[in-house]
């Protein structure tokens, strides 16, 4: 996908902080942070949102929140707690069409989200 900015993070066009990478799956840190700790994971895979989401798809999301696992445990939130976010459309609240999961902790989190 010549569009997508993930997509073009995982061709190496444009830099990213790093924090996890598998063989189906990269993490980063958001630009953007809501929280101490705000890091995207994506699947190497291009799926467009959560409803283009199939039977293939699988092992993508499994190793998805694998990874959420364990970054959590290297950030060190893992215990205190943290808080995993998918948005679909624009609606929910999705800017990039590459699916991506929000870890966010390092804080309390206030419930609802907004």
């Amino acid at each position: 996908m010549t569009d997508c900015l993930f997509c073009k993070i995982l061709a190496g066009d444009i830099p990213a902080n790093k924090v996890y990478e598998t063989e189906r799956v990269l993490a980063f840190r958001d630009i953007d942070p809501k929280a101490p700790t705000h890091v995207l994971i994506i699947p190497k895979t291009h799926i467009a949102t959560l409803n283009d989401v199939g039977p293939e798809h699988n092992a993508d999301i499994v190793e998805i929140f694998a990874a959420a696992r364990e970054i959590a445990r290297q950030e060190d939130i893992a215990e205190s707690g943290y808080r995993t976010v998918f948005n679909c459309n624009a609606d929910g609240g999705q800017a990039v069409y590459h699916i991506h999961l929000h870890l966010l902790g390092g804080r309390h989190l206030a419930w609802p989200p907004g």
